[in-house]
């Protein structure tokens, strides 16, 4: 008799609840729980395609060892004695930091991602740390760690009661929001409109959240941050600035009006592409609006000057008073962030405490760039031992970092690789031991990162849909089975590093004077933790700590895990509210609006005034059935507009010859890939676009449908040297290319550059 179970989607960031039809363990269907106090029904292609993704055949069901040079199933203790074998003695004999940890973006979409690669990073103490942040969002985390002293505070536009959202380099209706977790984001954009208010979409393509924008502005690919200086310029010339609420807890408004003097509209309009009336017109809009919020995303991200970008949005919220009041930007308060503490200066936030052993990139936020990850394995220096251990938790870099090649070559001399993953893919063919977690309706759910981005506040945990089939292992044992086997610990009982974890965090929260249980036993807290297990502890001990908490009896209405239990489709917190200046931990307790860095970079961004790339450039894009590398093994999500093709203006396209549907080799810095041409009006003239995470087309994977239609690593076209200084995030937008239509000779390569309008 078919049955249904809740589930929070894991798929993407809008995190909405799904309602599965089961027959015994296997989901045979899902749509959207229309009773989930915040998604309220909305689904999107990736969720209904739920069922499809959680059964895939091709998905991993026992750990592999390699043995005599081939991968083989083998037990999970046979697995994790080869794990331990393998990086103890890389790290006895070379030191921490020769053992390079990489995280993947499904890290954020589990209980386990949440919970236990910090205990790894920890207990390893290796500075060789890469993630997918540097690929996306570091900018963001370092323009924020700079303004308010905390890299996770990252305030999210109020799209429900704002009046006029200006969006740049964002495209929610195809990615269902990013670093703003907001589910039904096209609905709410499109309240927006109904209610009165303006949207405004500045995107080098005319994407299909540019289509519903009242204005949409084309600007010339990688110019983001010269178009917000600019329109910061013009709040500070034309007397608009208006801190309002906020002008007790910033510091620096003189300086920032003296930074962009030289950014007029007239000045930046060449490089941008972008007439000077209209720039200073989204600035009075911007003024001018009742309620206003800037958002930017992945497109002003990944440029070279990504953290500058994401800095001016903040200033731009700032200086119309738009942060921290609703309908402007907001910080969220997440259900399990810690006790807020009193407001007040804290220790701020430092880059560059260590550097990367070849180029001496700086770390930011405790990570190194992942575009640096192949030379630090295969380039040895004079400064310490390269990377010669790889442990990758669910990541993909050789599609999803530059330059695969020699990543995918690096790879290959390494002495020992463990991968947690489901999949045989392009990185995890590799690993010596690959480890693979079960399939989402198997395990929990709770989000632990995105509710700290919800434009919402609100708490929602799923149980695991079914039970776990005979020979898996939860991901959460997997996990803390690594730490132990990583950390000279093999062997010892994996509940051990939850029961660590509880007994460290209360033993410090209850010496803590805002702490609600200052002063108490901490053996007699940790006795009253409900859950059917550590990780359930874990989160039971989290949310009575935290700032909705019942402070383990001190706050009887607060929440506990019993109480979200009893409550499956989730408990309503309420709208976004005002928080400063508690959220701040500057050295001053103040909005730090030019910290140095920033100020140290802007000289590089007034050269940049005078630069333009003389042909053409490429952006990547993403598709609604799409999430990087990860779901193109799922028939049901591929096929129809979802294809690896490069998009190019008719104007282009017939100065280049380039015929609709034929093929043309594209060229970086980094090689040369070959896709087929979409000519289309969608992409600005000078500008062509080709997707993220495709390229399935290598030897020793397991992935049988991506197989068929491999698409093209755009990733390859990139040599990993061109990277935003600050923040170090791989500069994936705005890139010269060359095209070279394959049914002319090699001469005609430098068509493109020669060609190309000078627009």
């Amino acid at each position: 008799m078919p049955r249904t179970a809740l589930r929070i989607c894991p798929l993407c960031e809008a995190t909405c609840g799904l309602t599965l039809t089961l027959d015994g363990t296997r989901v045979t269907g899902a749509r959207g729980d229309r009773d989930d106090v915040f998604s309220k029904g909305f689904i999107c292609p990736k969720g209904a395609s739920f069922g499809a993704a959680d059964a895939d055949p091709d998905r991993l069901r026992t750990p592999l060892v390699r043995r005599d040079g081939v991968l083989r199933e083998a037990t999970w203790e046979e697995a994790f004695d080869a794990v331990a074998a393998g990086l103890r003695p890389v790290v006895e004999q070379y030191g921490p930091h020769a053992v390079g940890v990489v995280l993947g973006n499904p890290n954020v979409h589990t209980v386990a991602g949440g919970l236990y690669p910090p205990l790894l990073l920890a207990g390893l103490r290796t500075h060789s740390f890469f993630s997918a942040s540097t690929l996306d969002q570091m900018p963001k985390h370092v323009s924020s760690g700079l303004l308010y002293g905390d890299a996770g505070a990252i305030p999210v536009p109020d799209l429900d009661r704002t009046e006029h959202l200006l969006l740049i380099g964002a495209n929610p209706l195809e990615s269902n929001g990013s670093l703003c977790t907001a589910p039904d984001f096209p609905g709410r954009l499109r309240a927006l409109k109904a209610r009165g208010g303006t949207l405004t979409v500045i995107d080098p393509r005319r994407t299909r959240t540019a289509r519903l924008a009242d204005r949409h502005v084309a600007v010339r690919p990688g110019t983001d941050a010269l178009l917000l200086a600019a329109m910061t310029q013009v709040l500070f010339e034309e007397d608009l600035v208006d801190l309002g609420h906020l002008a007790p807890h910033v510091q620096g408004v003189e300086d920032v009006a003296a930074a962009v003097r030289d950014f007029t509209p007239e000045a930046v309009a060449a490089a941008c592409d972008v007439e000077a009336d209209v720039v200073r017109a989204l600035a009075r809009e911007l003024a001018a609006a009742p309620t206003a919020a800037v958002y930017g995303r992945i497109g002003s991200c990944t440029v070279p000057h990504g953290t500058l970008a994401s800095w001016l949005v903040d200033v731009l919220n700032i200086l119309t008073g738009n942060l921290d009041r609703p309908g402007g930007a907001l910080f969220p308060l997440s259900a399990t962030d810690k006790t807020p503490r009193p407001a007040g200066p804290g220790r701020g936030f430092a880059l560059g405490r260590w550097h990367s052993r070849v180029s001496g990139h700086p770390e930011a936020k405790g990570e190194l760039p992942i575009s640096a990850l192949a030379e630090e394995i295969d380039t040895a220096t004079d400064e310490g031992s390269p990377i010669r251990a790889v442990i990758a938790v669910a990541a993909n870099p050789v599609l999803s970092a530059p330059d695969g090649d020699r990543l995918d070559k690096a790879l290959g001399t390494l002495d020992f690789m463990v991968s947690v993953d489901p999949y045989l893919n392009e990185t995890s063919r590799h690993a010596h031991v690959v480890l693979p977690p079960p399939p989402p309706s198997q395990a929990p759910h709770f989000d632990f990162a995105f509710n700290a981005l919800a434009v919402r506040n609100q708490v929602r945990y799923t149980p695991a849909a079914v039970p776990p089939e005979p020979g898996r292992m939860p991901e959460t044992e997997i996990l803390a089975r690594l730490v132990l086997a990583a950390t000279g610990m093999h062997g010892a009982d994996p509940a051990a590093v939850d029961t660590m974890v509880i007994d460290q965090t209360l033993g410090k929260a209850v010496t803590e004077a805002h702490s609600p249980v200052h002063g108490r036993d901490p053996r007699e807290l940790a006795g009253q933790l409900t859950g059917d297990n550590g990780p359930e502890r874990r989160l039971d001990m989290m949310l009575r700590l935290g700032p909705y908490g019942d402070g383990f009896g001190a706050r009887p209405d607060g929440l506990t895990l019993g109480k979200l239990l009893a409550r499956p489709h989730g408990i309503d917190l309420g709208p976004l509210t005002s928080r400063l200046p508690q959220p701040l931990k500057t050295v001053s307790g103040k909005v730090e609006l030019l910290p140095g860095p920033i100020a140290g970079d802007l000289p590089r961004l007034r050269r940049a005034l005078g630069e333009r790339a003389a042909g053409l450039v490429l952006v990547g894009r993403r598709h609604l059935r799409s999430n990087n590398s990860w779901l193109h093994n799922v028939p049901a999500l591929t096929g129809g507009s979802n294809r690896c093709t490069l998009h190019v203006h008719p104007e282009d396209a017939e100065r280049l010859g380039l015929v609709d549907g034929a093929p043309v080799r594209v060229r970086g810095a980094g090689g040369a890939v070959t896709a087929p041409v979409e000519i289309t009006d969608t992409v600005r003239r000078g500008v062509v676009s080709l997707p993220h995470g495709w390229g399935h087309d290598r030897p020793g994977t397991r992935m049988s449908h991506a197989a068929l239609d491999p698409g093209v690593n755009v990733n390859q076209l990139l040599d990993g040297s061109l990277l935003d200084p600050l923040s170090g995030n791989a500069v994936l937008n705005g890139v010269p290319v060359d095209l070279l239509p394959l049914d002319r000779p090699d001469r005609s390569a430098t068509s493109a550059r020669d060609l190309a309008p000078q627009n």
